[in-house]
């Protein structure tokens, strides 16, 4: 199964924030959407293009509150975001994309191309594509031994 797949079965809708908002802006927005991490994205009206910036997630928040005494309304994102992404291809396998999470500890991976971001696989959605993958298998593997 390649991220493709996995995005057209989740969608490839990606919830984004701009450099400029604050962590308290963060932490509304991943509990209004029940998700773990934001895109921080600059948007250019006059081209109609976004640039990516970083990526914003639980982690660094905890991190920063753990560092910092300030409010999270006095922090921005750009002071918090992670800068150094590792983005995947929408051919990639679940495989890759497992071993590039497990080999850079993270649990977010931007689907990139071409510089655009096309949507976002989590942990999650990559654990859940193995499993159904494995009982696939195994109901084919009873059948025929079944039949």
């Amino acid at each position: 199964m390649t991220l493709k797949e996995i995005l057209a079965a989740k969608g490839s809708h990606v919830y984004t924030i701009h450099p400029e908002a604050t962590l308290q802006d963060v932490v509304e927005e991943l509990v209004q959407h029940n998700i773990g991490a934001l895109m921080v994205c600059r948007r250019d009206p006059g081209e109609g293009r976004e640039e990516i910036l970083g990526i914003i997630t639980e982690r660094d928040i905890l991190r920063r509150c753990a560092f910092s005494e300030h409010p999270l309304r006095s922090i921005r994102v750009e002071e918090a975001m992670s800068r150094n992404l590792v983005v995947a291809h929408p051919d990639y396998s679940v495989e890759q994309a497992m071993q590039l999470m497990t080999n850079n500890r993270i649990r977010h991976l931007p689907v990139v191309v071409d510089g655009r971001l096309v949507g976002i696989i989590s942990i999650g959605d990559a654990v859940k594509a193995q499993l159904e993958r494995l009982a696939m298998e195994n109901r084919f593997m009873k059948d025929y031994i079944q039949g």
